[in-house]
């Protein structure tokens, strides 16, 4: 096995996707779920964070380890952390990340800006948004704003369920245990309209978060200067074999709408456990309602591609 190399103050760039290239967020409670878990991890251990990116189907992340032997801890740790809520919730069971996770020291103020603005424009590339702080899983928009996607909170006019969760996350929090699906799915649900969800769901990141923006920012000198660049320049990675399936990640998202619109799921983590057959009947449904690429349609649906399908 090829030996990872890290070192004390540099920047690793660090890869996972899930085995078989499948999908890995679906929702808003599973971006939270791995969000909350990943920070509270990073909390026990020696590493500073200077970006995390979460994709459909892969994730990315700048990460320094400031003790040797911390970062391959902190990987392991979350990443077996989210698969058993990620499982659970999904009714699967096994890994879910491929194994080994892959790394890559950047040395140099250079080549840690470059992969500074790859990680920022990667839901640009993807076609996700138009401008890199837009997306807000990877969290750029939260360097210059703790509710880049909400109205602020105000308490005295916020409900009282929501104040109720505002309370909740705190003690979460406080107590140092990320965020779990059937606890976000019982806030979420007791808030009246989507304003009051949008505002919980920047209060979670806003109070988890672990992301170093500062030590980020510092290789641009102003966050405006980071978005110029990163509006300018959309970085570049070589030395990661990353994998890409189709042109454009929009369509997961078109895949879902149709779904609930038919409704025949209520929530979206049934697709993982159906059975072949009905996974089989989706296929074709989402071939012809969204034109995605077969290997997305697959990805979306954690099933294996046969010919019939790649070329039918």
């Amino acid at each position: 096995m090829k030996t990872r190399k890290c070192y004390n103050g540099i920047i690793n760039h660090c890869y996972q996707r899930p085995k078989e290239k499948s999908v890995l967020f679906y929702s808003v409670s599973d971006h939270l779920v791995f969000f909350t878990t990943f920070c509270v991890v990073a909390s026990k251990h020696q590493v500073r964070v200077l970006k995390l990116v979460q994709m459909p189907d892969h994730i990315h992340h700048a990460t320094i380890e400031l003790r040797k032997g911390e970062l391959s801890k902190f990987v392991s740790e979350y990443s077996s952390q989210y698969a058993r809520a990620f499982n659970t919730v999904c009714r699967r069971t096994g890994s879910l990340f491929e194994h080994p996770y892959q790394s890559v020291p950047k040395y140099g103020d250079k080549k840690a800006r470059t992969i500074l603005l790859y990680l920022d424009n990667n839901p640009v590339e993807r076609r996700l948004v138009q401008r890199s702080e837009e997306y807000r899983w990877n969290y750029l928009a939260y360097a210059n704003s703790d509710h880049p996607f909400s109205e602020r909170i105000i308490l005295r006019k916020a409900s009282m369920p929501l104040r109720r969760a505002l309370e909740r996350v705190k003690a979460q929090h406080k107590s140092g245990l990320p965020m779990s699906y059937p606890l976000l799915q019982h806030l979420f649900k007791s808030l009246p309209n989507d304003t009051e969800r949008n505002q919980l769901t920047d209060f979670i990141v806003s109070t988890y978060s672990v992301i170093d923006h500062k030590g980020a920012i510092r290789f641009f000198d102003s966050y405006e200067q980071e978005l110029i660049a990163a509006h300018a320049n959309t970085g570049s990675e070589y030395d990661l074999n990353e994998v890409f399936i189709g042109k454009s990640d929009l369509c997961y998202r078109k895949m879902s709408q149709v779904l609930h619109q038919r409704g025949l799921i209520q929530d979206i983590h049934e697709i993982i456990s159906m059975p072949t057959s009905q996974k089989h009947d989706l296929f074709q449904l989402l071939r012809a309602e969204t034109f995605a690429p077969a290997e997305q349609i697959a990805a979306f649906l954690h099933m294996p591609l046969t010919r019939v399908e790649i070329t039918g």
